[in-house]
C-alpha cells in the first residue's frame, strides 16, 4: 500500500502543493513553520478522514480560503485509486473514492490505511484513557473494516441512551420512572448492554493479540529487555455487564449519565509489571507511545497481509541518539513519511527527499 501522488490546495499553509511520493523511505525536511506537519496531517486525513492534531476538518482549511482539497493516488493491491476531499469553511466534507461519493469509512478503510505517529502522541501513556480506547477501537476497525458498525451504533446508542437519562431527570432517580419511561429505558439498556459486551469483546481480542507486538516494538526501540504488557480494564464491575447496567439505574438516572460500559474502558500499560502511566520515565514513556503505533501497525500488516502508509512527525527530535538509531534500524517493510527540521536523522537513508520551503514549495532534493 501507497501513497504515489499528492495535491493539497488551500490546505494549512499550502496554497498549491503537488508532490509525487517514492514507495520507500520519504524524507520531509525544512526549517520550522515550512509545513511538514501540515503535510504530513493532510496525508493522515487523507486516508483516516480524521486529524491527528484532534482538529475538526474545517481547521485544515487555508485561512482566508472558502475551502480546501486534499487528493491523492494510493496503490493498493496491485490498483491505483483516487481519493479526493473537499472541505469546505462551513458545512459537511465532502468525499469521493474513484469519482464516486464516500457514503462509509470502512469502504475508505478497504481501500487505504494509515499509521501516525506525533510529538503528542505521549498522550497514549501519559493522558486520559479516551486516547487509548481510540487506538484501539482504530485498531478494530483495521483489522475488520466492517466492526466499524459496532463502534459507531455503539457511540450512538450511548448518546441516545444519556440523552433519555438528561431528559427524565434525576428526579426520576428518587421517585422511580413511569410505566412508559421505564419500558423505553429497558429498550436502551439492551442496546447499551448487546453493543457494549461486542465492542468490549473485540477490544479483548485486539488487545491479547496486540501485545506481542508492541512489546517487541518497544524492544526494538528502547534497546532494551524491558518487560511490556498490555491488559484491557472493563469500564464497570464485576463479569457482566447486564448486571453492572442493572445496578447502576438509579445512579444513572440521578446523574443523567451512563456511569459503566466501555466508554469507561481503559488499556493498561505496564512496563516491568509497573503502570507506565505513573512510574516510567518521560523517556520510557516516549518509546512506549511509539512501541504502541509500531505495534499496531505491525498487527494490521500481519492481519491484512500489507502495511499502511507510516508517517512519522518530527519522531527524531524527541528521541536520543541511541534510540533514534534503534528506531531507524527497526523501520517496517513498506513506504513511509518522515518529516524532520534538522534534515536526515543519523542513520536514515531515504529513497526520497524533499525540501519544503517557508511560504510555500516543495522541491525534492534526491
Amino acid at each position: 500500500m501507497e501513497l504515489q501522488q499528492l495535491w493539497l490546495r488551500d490546505i494549512r499553509s499550502h496554497v498549491a502543493t503537488d508532490v509525487r511520493l517514492d514507495p520507500g523511505v520519504n524524507l520531509l525536511t525544512g526549517p520550522n513553520g515550512s509545513g511538514k506537519t501540515n503535510l504530513a496531517e493532510a496525508v493522515g486525513f487523507l486516508v483516516s478522514l480524521r486529524s491527528f492534531r484532534g482538529v475538526p476538518a474545517d481547521a485544515l482549511v487555508r485561512a482566508g480560503a472558502s475551502s480546501g482539497t486534499v487528493r491523492g493516488e494510493v496503490l493498493s493491491e496491485a490498483r491505483t485509486h483516487l481519493i479526493e476531499i473537499e472541505i469546505p469553511e462551513r458545512g459537511r466534507t465532502r468525499v469521493l473514492v474513484n469519482r464516486n461519493r464516500l457514503s462509509r469509512r470502512r469502504d475508505l478503510l478497504e481501500v487505504a490505511q494509515v499509521t501516525v505517529f506525533g510529538p503528542d502522541d505521549l498522550e497514549l501513556v501519559k493522558g486520559g484513557p479516551g486516547v487509548r480506547r481510540e487506538l484501539l477501537d482504530d485498531a478494530v476497525v483495521q483489522i475488520r473494516p466492517v466492526d466499524e458498525l459496532i463502534v459507531s451504533d455503539w457511540e450512538r446508542v450511548l448518546r441516545q441512551r444519556n440523552a433519555f437519562l438528561k431528559q427524565v431527570g434525576p428526579s426520576a432517580g428518587r421517585r422511580g420512572l413511569d410505566d412508559s419511561a421505564s419500558i423505553t429505558l429497558d429498550v436502551w439498556d439492551d442496546k447499551l448492554i448487546q453493543l457494549g459486551t461486542a465492542l468490549h469483546g473485540l477490544r479483548a481480542v485486539v488487545v491479547g493479540r496486540l501485545g506481542p507486538f508492541v512489546a517487541a516494538a518497544y524492544r526494538n526501540v528502547a534497546g532494551d529487555r524491558s518487560d511490556v504488557t498490555l491488559s484491557l480494564q472493563p469500564g464497570w464491575e464485576g463479569a457482566d455487564l447486564t448486571e453492572a447496567v442493572a445496578a447502576a439505574r438509579v445512579d444513572d438516572l440521578r446523574r443523567g449519565v451512563t456511569t459503566v460500559g466501555p466508554h469507561r474502558d481503559d488499556l493498561r500499560i505496564d512496563l516491568n509489571g509497573l503502570a507506565a502511566r505513573t512510574h516510567a520515565s518521560q523517556g520510557e514513556q516516549r518509546c512506549l507511545a511509539l512501541a504502541l503505533r509500531l505495534g499496531v501497525h505491525e498487527f494490521v500488516t500481519t492481519a491484512r497481509g500489507t502495511p499502511p502508509i507510516l508517517v512519522l512527525d518530527d519522531v527524531f527530535s524527541e528521541l536520543d541518539p541511541v534510540r533514534s538509531a534503534a528506531l531507524v534500524a527497526s523501520l517496517p517493510a513498506g513506504q513511509t513519511i518522515i518529516t524532520s527540521a534538522v534534515g536526515s536523522p543519523s542513520g536514515v537513508e531515504p529513497d526520497a527527499v524533499f525540501e519544503l520551503v517557508t511560504g510555500g514549495g516543495v522541491v525534492r532534493t534526491r
